[in-house]
């Protein structure tokens, strides 16, 4: 069997997201079968400039082709777009617009998939939002199996997308709360199974040796990723700044990953920067709590890292894919203020018995879910049960309307869309 993993950006360096999903489900796919990665010359997902040379490189084992992007984004446009698909009634070309605005646009990867599909037996394509996803989900629409990533924002409003949905072979979802979202929009039962992601978790982390190189001493609560606005932090720091003023004890907050928002000069906020990763798994089986204040997650993979380590987590109950997490799990909380964040983070902080218990259950309910052989399993079982469906049974991909039909300006703002969608975690 031979897949071709189809992604925005790939790279070692590129720890986050998306593109980390993408590149771990690459890797333990190449166990079973024979795995290409296709993919931009891209590195940065806000400019999409091509920084890297064009062509095949192997990376961890697995070829690499990369193809070069159109065109960088303008941040004008590209906003400019956004404004009137979100904002407005407009068109399908409007949105075909904003597609491509918000890049990567790699014509050229476009036609190797084009001109390839016989090569591959599945294109497993990440994140719906993209170009490369949504055009190549439809040039080889009997062989494209979709990891669609979805948050719950604007994007998941627009009416491009539920053709795309319908018309894939299967969708590898990363949660319940993504699936019935999806399903909504597109209304219609999607074919596909809740996957998620596993981890490469360390048999034995060592909590003492991060407290030694670090030089910490005193409880603390953890937050790992991309320190940024949009990933909650800026609601964090009020909230834990308001929680120390009220609250006893010498709880810290340490902070790992890169930050694009200034971290609060503060004697228990503490920013560590980019650490290796045995510094962070070290880090988070230290941590009293790891800390997730993110409104839009379609999975979380810190979360489940942080309950494969047994660490309990505190997560932003108004993102719906965390609030579920935590209550299918038992292994964390959840808060929708700050009178709820201090009850809460108070709670973790004041009782041993409750931090045990929660991370015991957490581990639990990663080794059941994510653990790698039973990601890898549903991944190949998926794509045996796709190969035994008979031809008239298969969806098909609804083509693009007509030149005339696709500039009416008759689509709902994605946002009005968005409000009508359902919200809460589920429960199953």
């Amino acid at each position: 069997m031979r897949i071709a993993v189809v992604v925005q950006r790939y790279g070692a360096e590129i720890n986050g997201g998306a593109e980390l999903h993408a590149r771990y489900v690459a890797e333990h796919l190449a166990r079973h079968a024979e795995v290409d990665v296709l993919t931009t010359c891209a590195r940065d997902y806000v400019t999409w400039e091509n920084e890297l040379r064009a062509g095949v490189e192997s990376i961890n084992g697995v070829p690499v082709r990369r193809f070069p992007v159109a065109h960088p984004r303008t941040p004008e446009l590209f906003a400019r777009h956004s404004a009137t698909v979100f904002d407005q009634p407009h068109s399908l070309q409007d949105e075909l617009a904003w597609l491509d605005s918000e890049g990567p646009t790699s014509p050229a990867l476009l036609r190797y998939i084009e001109t390839n599909a016989g090569t591959y037996d599945w294109f497993l394509f990440f994140s719906y939002r993209y170009h490369h996803a949504y055009h190549g989900s439809r040039a080889v629409a009997k062989k494209a199996v979709l990891v669609p990533t979805a948050e719950r924002d604007a994007t998941v409003g627009l009416a491009m997308f539920p053709p795309i949905l319908r018309g894939v072979r299967a969708l590898m979802f990363n949660s319940f709360e993504e699936r019935a979202m999806l399903q909504h929009v597109a209304g219609a039962r999607l074919p596909g199974v809740i996957v998620g992601i596993g981890s490469e978790l360390p048999e034995r982390p060592q909590p003492e040796r991060f407290r030694q190189r670090f030089g910490v001493q005193d409880p603390f609560a953890i937050y790992v990723g991309r320190i940024d606005e949009n990933k909650g932090c800026k609601e964090l720091f009020a909230f834990f700044q308001q929680h120390i003023r009220n609250a006893r004890g010498r709880m810290q907050l340490l902070l790992i990953g890169n930050t694009i928002l200034p971290v609060p000069d503060h004697p228990m906020i503490r920013h560590l920067g980019f650490v290796s990763d045995e510094d962070k798994f070290d880090a988070m089986a230290a941590a009293d709590v790891l800390i997730m204040p993110s409104y839009y997650e379609s999975l979380s993979m810190v979360a489940l890292e942080a309950w494969g380590l047994g660490t309990p987590v505190l997560a932003n109950g108004r993102c719906d894919v965390l609030k579920g997490q935590c209550l299918r799990s038992n292994g964390g909380l959840f808060y929708e203020s700050y009178s709820e964040f201090g009850e809460a983070l108070g709670a973790l902080a004041s009782s041993p018995s409750i931090r045990r218990a929660m991370g015991r259950n957490g581990m639990a309910y990663f080794r059941r879910h994510y653990t790698w052989p039973v990601i890898e399993r549903k991944y190949l079982q998926m794509f045996e049960q796709l190969a035994r469906e008979p031809e008239g049974q298969q969806a098909s991909m609804a083509p693009l309307p007509g030149y005339f039909a696709r500039r009416k300006k008759v689509l709902p703002p994605g946002m009005k869309v968005l409000a009508g969608v359902p919200e809460g975690a589920v429960l199953q």
